[in-house]
């Protein structure tokens, strides 16, 4: 019908002006010529008459009227122009549309003028049943709705069943739908088509009647004996907390169709939240390959810290077909930066394409793999660009902010850490994790005053924030200041997290600055020894010193060089013991 318009909108153009130029012609000529003094026969077009139609009784104006209301989303209107196109066009789809337009409308007269022009016009008897439920259903008459959707169901055509799910879906009274449902698609009216039954199933759970569809999808399951019912039913049972139900019907699900990888992916994710890694490895291992699967199989030997099982994935990838591997390319970045080939890990990153949905995180981790082979302009630089390309997507944005920052930071140049934490602060002026880490970064600085002013910030939008009364209280306690603020903020994350060694080590901290040593030599040992960290060893070594045990406070130092032998926190402290 747009195509009819737009042929229609150029020949009434062609004519118009076509008439009047006639008719402009005529009158140039008639002007110039002298009124003639005899009698002139008459000319045989003289009495021809040019019929102009006005628009309401012009079907093609008519019908570009009502294009154009839905363009604009006026349904009223278009409602009302196909209404009056109907009435002119022989064509059923034009009663077609003009009825469903009038139902969308409310328009309960019109649509029943509508209905019956397009059945006058040869319209099925199951298409007249289905838009007449769906007026019915619209005036609120479940009776009519259901003697129209017993005569679209026992019409027979192919399509039935699933016009009758979309009349119900399309209802205004979802709950009068839900009703219908469980009257009309009951085991001994649905057809011979699994995925009827499974559709009618899930719409029953769409509208909240979940005993109705468990019952169908049962039903469904006992009927067919299909992969697809006994994978449907499993799920029904796993939302009900059925997980061993879910587990029996999904092994047979995987029974009748063993290389169907969607199911081996869900039975594999019921294996893995039930805590057994290593069927649900087995599982997987076996069987037709695709991304999904490539990945979970990583995920999964991961958790389970299996060093051997991701190797033998990165060599299966490895001799894959070419289109496999740049499928998963960043999958095989992944594995190799498991495996600490770094080289590797940065040309699979490469490989990631554009249009993968990885791209921006292939980018992201090589700027930290360039920055940890001591490439630190070329990250830098990677880390800029991201910033321009992803400048209208406000989660990527924030991340290459953030990791541009915190590696400045692990590059000791705090001056840069802060600037590049301003800028991301300025688009995002009460982010945490940005907050956190400019906290972090003024600390380092030795900025201990605005420091401590993002830390209380951070607090106020989220407090009792353990990480941030941890990061507080020991940035108060390195700065010898408000010491029982700082054991009030330290105490409480310790509380939190009992095990964790950088509380422990602020802890330790607090209590050699309160001049309690062997207490602050205990905890920080044992801090030391859970976590072998750079700045915990630093902490241990001067509190060592102080004790006079020199020997196994420079052992201790010795250490942390080797860990990170560029420490700032080292250098500083040996230069304030040697004074």
């Amino acid at each position: 019908m747009r195509s009819s318009a737009a042929k229609y909108k150029k020949l009434r153009h062609f004519t118009t002006v076509s008439v009047l130029a006639l008719v402009s012609s005529a009158c140039t000529s008639a002007s110039l010529r002298k009124t003639p003094t005899t009698a002139v026969a008459p000319q045989p077009l003289s009495h021809l008459v040019v019929a102009t139609s006005d628009a309401r009784h012009d079907l093609l104006a008519q019908l570009l009227a009502g294009e154009m209301a839905l363009a604009r989303n006026d349904l009223k209107s278009a409602a009302g122009f196909y209404g009056s196109a109907m009435v002119l066009s022989e064509d059923p789809r034009v009663a077609e549309r003009a009825a469903r337009l009038a139902i969308a409308v409310h328009d309960s007269a019109a649509a029943g003028r509508a209905l019956s022009r397009w059945q006058a016009l040869g319209a099925k008897p199951a298409q007249m049943a289905q838009a007449r439920a769906e007026l019915a259903l619209d005036r609120g008459d479940a009776d009519d709705a259901r003697r129209q959707l017993l005569l679209l169901t026992g019409s027979g055509t192919g399509d039935a069943w699933r016009q009758f799910g979309r009349v119900l879906l399309g209802a205004r009274d979802q709950a009068q739908a839900a009703r219908l449902l469980e009257q009309l698609a009951v085991p001994q009216r649905l057809p011979d088509d699994a995925q009827a039954w499974l559709a009618m199933s899930e719409l029953g759970e769409k509208f909240g009647r979940h005993a109705y569809a468990m019952r169908i999808a049962e039903a469904a399951m006992q009927h067919f004996k299909t992969a697809e019912t006994y994978a449907w039913a499993a799920r029904m049972k796993f939302r009900d907390g059925d997980r061993d139900g879910a587990r029996k019907l999904l092994q047979k699900a995987i029974a009748k169709a063993p290389q169907n990888i969607p199911l081996r992916l869900a039975y594999a994710s019921l294996l893995s939240q039930a805590g057994d890694y290593a069927a649900a490895s087995r599982l997987l291992g076996h069987g037709a390959q695709n991304a999904d699967t490539y990945a979970l199989r990583a995920a999964l030997a991961a958790h389970m810290k299996d060093a051997k099982a991701l190797a033998a994935l990165y060599r299966q990838l490895q001799h894959a077909a070419p289109d496999v591997q740049k499928q998963n390319a960043y999958l095989l970045g992944q594995l190799a930066e498991m495996q600490h080939r770094e080289a590797e890990a940065l040309a699979w990153y490469r490989q990631v394409g554009d249009d993968d949905g990885h791209a921006f995180d292939a980018d992201l981790r090589s700027a930290i793999i360039l920055q940890s082979q001591g490439k630190v302009a070329a990250a830098h630089r990677l880390l800029g660009q991201l910033q321009l390309d992803y400048i209208d997507q406000p989660a990527q944005l924030r991340q290459a902010w953030q990791v541009d920052a915190e590696l400045y930071l692990q590059e000791h140049q705090d001056t840069q850490a802060i600037v590049a934490f301003n800028r991301a602060l300025q688009v995002m002026p009460n982010d945490p994790g940005l907050l956190y880490g400019r906290g972090l970064a003024y600390a380092e600085a030795g900025q201990v005053d605005p420091a401590v002013q993002d830390f209380e910030h951070l607090l106020k939008i989220k407090p009792g924030d353990v990480d941030a009364s941890n990061a507080l209280g020991f940035t108060l306690a390195d700065a010898d200041r408000d010491l029982p603020e700082a054991e009030r903020l330290i105490a409480a994350a310790r509380a939190a997290k009992p095990d964790d060694p950088a509380i422990a080590d602020s802890w330790g901290w607090l209590q050699y600055r309160l001049g309690h040593l062997a207490q602050a030599v205990r905890i920080l040992r044992g801090a030391w020894l859970a976590r072998k960290d750079a700045d915990i060893g630093v902490h241990l070594g001067e509190v060592l010193w102080k004790q006079g045990h020199r020997q196994e406070a420079q052992r201790v130092f010795d250490e942390v060089r080797k860990i990170d032998p560029h420490s700032s926190s080292l250098r500083d402290t040996l230069k304030r013991l040697h004074r």
